[in-house]
C-alpha cells in the first residue's frame, strides 16, 4: 500500500529516538576470527546507546544464543536471519506519516548486485526491512524494486536529503531510473523536498561511496564534512568538490549550509595481514588484501537520544574529532568507541545501527 496522499517526512536523525535496530555479526567474509573482537565493539555500541534508548538485536537461529548471552543487559534480542550485520543499510528507513511510523522496505542487492555487489547471495538481507517492522508491529511500505541503502541518504528532517551521485547514479542499483526520476522516489517514499547531491564521499568506501561516511547533519541547516587539508591524500580532492556543491546550494527552507569540517585520520588505516588470516571468503565475495586503504571516517557517527557515538582510530586525529563533535553537540555526551574492529566489515557504528523515532505503531 502507498500512503504518500499523506504528509510524510523522514525525521532526523538527531530528533528524539524510540531505539535502534542492530544487527549480530557472524558473516565469516566480514568478521575475521569468528567476529570475536567485532561483536564485542557491537557490544560496546549496544552499551552506550542502552543509556538512553532502547535496542533491538537480530540474531539467525544458530547465534541467537550466544547474542542474548553477550549483549548488554536491557538488549532485546529477535530470532531473524540476514546475510551480514548492517542494519542501516539492510533495516527499514522510518518516515514520520501524520501519527504513525511507517517503516520502507527498500530492494536491497549487496551495494550493487551483478555489476559491482560485494557478495553473491544477499536473499535474506533483502527480506529483514519487512521482517522487522512484522515483529514489532511497524506498518511498513515495500519500495521494491527501487534500490537504495539506508547510508545513501541523511535528512535534515524538514525535507532536505542529502546523497551522493556517485552511489546513487552507480550502474549497479537503478540503471533504468534517470537523476530525476530517482528525486521523484526520495520525494515519495521519504517526502523529501529538496535533494542536495553531493558529486563523491570517502575514498576507497565500497559502497559507491555512500553519504553516511562523508556528510552528516548535525542539525537542520548545519553538516558536518569529512576533510583533510593534505592535497596529497586522495581524499582532497573528494571533500573538496563536495564543500564547493555544499556552498553553492540551500536546503528546503531556502537556507545557506553551515559546514563543519572533520578532519579523516591522519594516517590511512589499512588492512594488516594479520586481519587476513582471520577471514574466510566465498566464491564471488569481495576480498581484502593486505595493505589495503580502509574509508576511515569520523563522519560515520550515531546520535542517540542522549548521546554521540564517535568512531576512534587509534589515530592523533581521535580526539580532535572528540573535540569538534562535543562543541556541535553540548547537550549530548560523547561516546568515543574503538572502531577499527567494525571498520574491518568494511563500515563503521552509522553503518551498524538505524534509529527507529518516536511515534504510534497504529495499523
Amino acid at each position: 500500500m502507498i500512503f504518500s496522499e499523506k504528509k510524510r517526512r523522514m525525521p532526523g536523525e538527531f530528533e528524539e529516538h524510540r531505539g535502534t535496530l542492530m544487527i549480530w555479526p557472524v558473516r565469516p567474509g566480514s568478521w575475521p576470527n569468528g567476529g570475536v573482537a567485532a561483536k564485542q565493539a557491537f557490544c560496546t555500541v549496544m552499551e552506550a546507546i542502552l543509556e538512553s534508548e532502547e535496542v533491538w538485536l537480530l540474531a539467525d537461529e544458530a547465534h541467537l544464543e550466544e547474542a542474548k548471552r553477550m549483549a548488554p543487559v536491557g538488549v532485546q534480542v529477535l530470532e531473524l536471519e540476514s546475510d551480514d550485520a548492517w542494519a542501516r543499510d539492510v533495516g527499514p528507513t522510518f518516515v514520520e506519516e501524520n501519527d504513525r511510523i511507517v517503516g520502507i522496505d527498500w530492494e536491497f542487492n549487496a551495494w550493487g548486485g551483478r555489476v559491482d555487489g560485494l557478495y553473491v547471495h544477499w536473499e535474506k538481507d533483502d527480506r529483514v526491512a519487512s521482517e522487522f517492522c512484522k515483529k514489532t508491529g511497524y506498518p511498513v511500505e515495500n519500495a521494491h524494486p527501487f534500490v537504495l541503502e539506508g547510508g545513501s541518504i541523511h535528512s535534515d528532517g524538514e525535507g532536505t536529503i542529502l546523497t551522493t551521485a556517485s552511489c546513487l547514479l552507480s550502474k549497479g542499483r537503478n540503471p533504468l531510473l534517470t537523476k530525476e526520476q530517482i528525486e521523484e522516489k526520495l520525494r515519495t517514499y521519504l517526502g523529501a523536498e529538496k535533494v542536495i547531491w553531493l558529486p563523491r564521499g570517502i575514498y576507497q568506501d565500497e559502497t559507491n561511496e555512500h553519504v553516511d561516511n562523508v556528510c552528516a547533519f548535525v542539525r537542520p541547516g548545519e553538516v558536518v564534512l569529512a576533510w583533510t587539508d593534505d592535497k596529497e591524500d586522495p581524499q582532497y580532492a573528494l571533500s573538496l568538490a563536495c564543500l564547493e556543491q555544499l556552498k553553492q546550494v540551500t536546503d528546503a527552507k531556502g537556507r545557506k549550509l553551515k559546514v563543519h569540517k572533520l578532519p579523516i585520520p591522519a594516517v590511512p588505516i589499512t588492512v594488516q595481514e594479520e586481519d587476513l588470516q582471520g577471514y574466510e571468503f566465498e566464491e564471488g565475495e569481495d576480498q581484502r588484501e593486505a595493505g589495503e586503504r580502509l574509508a576511515a571516517s569520523y563522519v560515520n557517527f550515531y546520535i542517540t537520544n542522549g548521546g554521540v557515538l564517535v568512531p576512534q582510530f587509534g589515530d592523533v586525529k581521535d580526539e580532535t574529532a572528540v573535540q569538534i563533535m562535543g562543541e556541535l553537540f553540548p547537550d549530548r555526551r560523547i561516546y568515543p568507541i574503538l572502531a577499527r574492529d567494525i571498520l574491518l566489515g568494511g563500515g563503521n557504528i552509522h553503518c551498524i545501527t538505524q534509529q527507529i523515532p518516536t511515534g504510534g505503531r497504529k495499523e
